[in-house]
């Protein structure tokens, strides 16, 4: 035989492409990977924190995971959307309710992220700080210091989520977002100015979409809150801002001016998982020895 090799049918290249892909998922349900995936890039974000009423303090964005190189199995992998948390109405006094989980759940490592924290509730009565959760939600009108939801709460590996603003006796205080923590509330007649914390921008999708910011801290008297931070965080107000559907946001704090606004509700979240384009030859056949060393050389041998 020329050249050299094993006596045998002649060898015919398999050649298998698969486009990039990308899957957005806004409800629940399963991914399914192509044949040609074994990793993937994905944002995973929860529902954001709900706003309370009454210079109520807002709600914290859902917390926020990302990875750019996450192992999949071959088989469907489950997928939760986490709920926003409900908004308080007046003259209930209580925290805003705490936004739900999102989960990727690869068998190898769950991805979850918390649901963002409540915004605390007002006084008189009994204290409501701000609840704990991926971003925690923000500090109660004339509660003690330190009374601000902590974020990152589980702890993941990278912070899914900040602190919300502490109020010392004054108003209330924004919910933290998933890049910054919500800034103290202002004293007690003074202008409330306490937004919510940025959330994140990721261009998973090709372009840049900020996601999981907290909800801005509702107004004592007659002033005006604060404004929802960037990544669909609902402002303050009478009634307060909804987080955005989809982004994770907190829910704004409802002011207590005129008719004392009810708090917002958080927005839902979303999970968003990218294949890359990949390409796969396979050549099981004979080979002659020539054809092995040219590709060899080449790096083209499989």
């Amino acid at each position: 035989m020329a050249n050299g090799g094993i006596i045998g049918p002649p060898n015919t290249p398999n050649v298998l492409c698969q486009a990039e892909r990308i899957t957005p998922f806004t409800a629940p349900g399963c991914f399914t990977a192509q044949p040609l995936t074994t990793v993937v890039e994905y944002v995973v974000v929860a529902g954001g924190g709900g706003g309370s009423t009454d210079s109520g303090a807002g709600g914290g964005g859902g917390g926020m995971r990302t990875a750019s190189c996450h192992a999949v199995p071959a088989s469907a992998v489950p997928i939760t959307i986490g709920g926003g948390g409900s908004g308080i109405s007046y003259p209930s006094i209580t925290r805003g309710g705490k936004g739900s989980d999102s989960i990727f759940a690869t068998t190898s490592s769950p991805i979850t992220s918390t649901g963002g924290g409540g915004g605390g509730g007002p006084s008189p009565g009994p204290v409501q700080p701000g609840g704990p959760g991926g971003s925690g939600g923000g500090g109660n009108r004339s509660g003690g210091p330190c009374n601000q939801g902590l974020g990152n709460t589980p702890p993941t590996p990278c912070t899914q989520g900040k602190d919300g603003g502490d109020s010392s006796g004054g108003n209330a205080a924004g919910g933290g977002g998933k890049s910054a923590a919500a800034i103290q509330g202002t004293p007690g007649g003074a202008p409330g100015i306490s937004p919510g914390g940025a959330g994140l921008a990721t261009c998973i999708t090709g372009s840049p979409v900020l996601y999981a910011g907290g909800g801005g801290g509702g107004a004592d008297g007659a002033w005006c809150g604060g404004t929802g931070g960037p990544g669909g965080g609902g402002n303050a107000g009478v009634p307060a801002g909804a987080g955005t559907v989809n982004t994770g946001g907190g829910g704004g704090g409802g002011d207590a001016r005129g008719p004392r606004g009810p708090g917002g509700q958080g927005g839902s979240g979303i999970v968003i998982i990218k294949e890359a384009a990949l390409a796969s030859v396979t050549a099981p056949g004979m080979w002659p020895q020539k054809a092995q060393y040219v590709n060899k050389v080449a790096g083209t041998w499989t």
